[in-house]
């Protein structure tokens, strides 16, 4: 068949383009500089200083022998958070992330915000701290596990999905309690549970800097230190569901709201080089409660 100039120009076009436009090659997680940038990818972005915000919305319930479960409260966070390159002692480069985050509690019924709570088991009416955790920081890590090998991403690829779980056991002395914990007891202990998943093409795909998974969160751990509960039998578990959003616009109205009146420092992350101290619920209750209480004598002991 004869080839019209028509037909010759639409080769040669095709073949341009199929030139131009290269298979994206695709990240190899076995390999160190794979499971950091995988790791940045879903934690944050592969360009160093690029803030990030995740969302989250949930509810939580008490748990003691004996009763129902009762929902105590609905929750609302955020945590805003930027990652930057460093160097280990080798000159091999890896990632640190730094991050503030914010979760509020809201009443289980209206879903607006708890300046109170009524204590079902003490009957007493209480001021609710919010959750300010301001940093919360992780270690800078270099794709390598806790053996000195290249790290094993828990992914798992189910149809055009991935998946990733991480269970993070926390159990550490206890800024609340003495210096006898071992002995007597009152020892940190809690249980931090994340679940990633997102589409497998993109997280592996090297044309892109971040990825926007969606997380599922479980906390379980003893009663919080201003519902008062003075030791009693029982604990806490938290259940929610979230994501890495977009932009920080995309907060809630009710979150930005908050943050503008009451928290205006988590509109960015914190600096890449921030050396402060990790902020927990426990040491912000600590540092409310010392606050509150600055001036005025401690109870004396009995016999």
């Amino acid at each position: 068949m004869k080839k019209t100039g028509y037909t010759r120009f639409a080769l040669a076009l095709l073949g341009f383009m199929t030139l131009a436009a290269p298979v994206s090659a695709e990240i190899d997680m076995t390999s160190r500089e794979g499971v950091i940038a995988v790791n940045r990818k879903i934690q944050c972005s592969m360009i160093d200083n690029v803030e990030t915000t995740y969302v989250w919305h949930g509810q939580g319930f008490s748990r003691r022998t004996g009763e129902r479960d009762k929902l105590l409260f609905k929750l609302l966070g955020m945590n805003v958070r930027q990652c930057v390159t460093v160097k280990n002692d080798k000159g091999e480069e890896g990632y640190r992330l730094v991050s503030r985050e914010i979760m509020l509690y809201l009443d289980p019924k209206s879903g607006e915000l708890m300046d109170s709570w009524e204590n079902p088991w003490t009957g007493e009416t209480l001021d609710v701290i919010h959750v300010a955790n301001d940093p919360v920081n992780q270690r800078p890590s270099f794709g390598y596990g806790r053996d000195g090998k290249v790290a094993k991403l828990p992914i798992r690829k189910v149809g055009d999905y991935w998946q990733m779980n991480a269970e993070i056991p926390l159990f550490y002395h206890n800024v609340l309690g003495g210096d006898y914990q071992k002995y007597v007891g009152g020892t940190y202990h809690a249980t931090e549970i994340f679940d990633f998943y997102g589409m497998y093409d993109e997280l592996v795909s090297d044309d892109n800097t971040h990825v926007n998974p969606g997380v599922a969160w479980v906390r379980i751990s003893s009663w919080l230190p201003w519902m008062e509960m003075n030791g009693r039998e029982g604990g806490l578990y938290f259940n929610a569901q979230g994501a890495k959003l977009e932009s920080w616009n995309d907060l809630p109205k009710l979150m930005k709201d908050q943050i503008a009146k009451n928290y205006p420092e988590y509109t960015n992350a914190p600096a890449g080089d921030d050396k402060r101290p990790n902020e927990t619920s426990w040491t912000y209750f600590k540092k409310i409660f010392d606050e509150r209480n600055e001036g005025k004598s401690a109870p004396k002991g009995g016999h």
